[in-house]
């Protein structure tokens, strides 16, 4: 079952209510979504969006109960305010981004996300998208795909992993890819040694910090005043992303040389300053929670 992240915290720093009408760009398996409806209740709206069709089938079972009150829809949230505005979404008051993989995703091997799980290297989120994990594998040249993993995975032997990987073309399943990885550079420490391979795949083949660029500006925009934007990150590139938007839109500049001498006015106000991580008991209770960090900012009235 999955298990929502930070799911008391989503609901605090939304500051869901009776009412209120919020958007959940990456549904996922509908538990920070079931919140957000049971919160707003008798007559609060949701708008829930994911890349996966599977995920919105499930979810749309899971929250059946709630009518007409939810709106599901499946598609990628680098057109969130497309979506929105065709479904009737504007001005709302919450906007949350779980940019976390979900544990259907990984406990489904045929999905191919997962090192643990045997199964074809795909990793699409959207499986009518033609890109997958196994042609880039296959298909990159060696400085293409050293590139590529460590640009998404950060993954200090990136080099000699793309050199193992074009020496035993052709890969096609998740655990061949693996164990070359593992017998290529060895264990170290806790973390399985092809855990960045994996995510840099992963993101690429998703367009993943692309898509998070495109919809952090679309959120503020369907923002009403007072609305709040609510991201969840599980990896530094993404929450540099979030980091540096969310500082960029919340600074005034007055003719600053260092604001590149223009004038702006903040559109955003952070709620905090500092990340919010899960506690040691959520974390002992679902270890995939551990590197999830949360920023929160609210929409500011804007100003004459």
């Amino acid at each position: 079952m999955h298990k929502p992240v930070l799911y008391r915290e989503v609901l605090e720093y939304l500051n869901v209510g009776p009412g209120g009408v919020y958007i959940d760009c990456t549904v996922g398996g509908g538990g920070h979504s079931e919140g957000i409806l049971e919160l707003s209740s008798p007559d609060g709206r949701l708008l829930g969006i994911d890349a996966d069709p599977d995920a919105v089938e499930r979810v749309g079972r899971r929250l059946a109960r709630f009518g007409e009150r939810v709106v599901l829809v499946h598609g990628n949230f680098a057109k969130l305010k497309e979506v929105a505005e065709r479904e009737g979404f504007v001005q709302v008051d919450g906007v949350l981004m779980d940019l976390g993989i979900s544990s259907y995703h990984v406990e489904a091997g045929e999905r191919g996300f997962s090192f643990q799980r045997e199964g074809p290297l795909d990793m699409r989120f959207d499986p009518s998208q033609r890109l997958t994990a196994e042609a880039l594998v296959n298909e990159l040249s060696q400085e293409e795909l050293a590139e590529l993993i460590w640009r998404y995975g950060e993954e200090r032997k990136a080099r000699v992993i793309a050199r193992a990987i074009v020496g035993s073309r052709p890969i096609r399943t998740t655990t061949e890819l693996a164990e070359l990885i593992s017998k290529t550079v060895g264990r170290r420490g806790r973390i399985h040694p092809a855990t960045r391979t994996f995510q840099a795949l992963r993101v690429a083949v998703n367009d993943e910090l692309g898509a998070l660029e495109k919809a952090l500006p679309q959120a503020v925009d369907l923002l009403g005043p007072g609305g709040r934007l609510v991201v969840i990150t599980f990896h530094s590139l993404e929450d540099r992303i979030v980091k540096r938007f969310l500082r960029d839109m919340s600074i005034r500049c007055d003719g600053d040389p260092r604001c590149g001498g223009a004038l702006k006015v903040p559109e955003l106000r952070l709620v905090r300053r500092k990340v919010v991580k899960p506690s040691g008991e959520e974390v002992r209770s679902n270890p995939r929670s551990r590197s999830a960090k949360l920023r929160v900012a609210e929409k500011i009235q804007e100003e004459p």
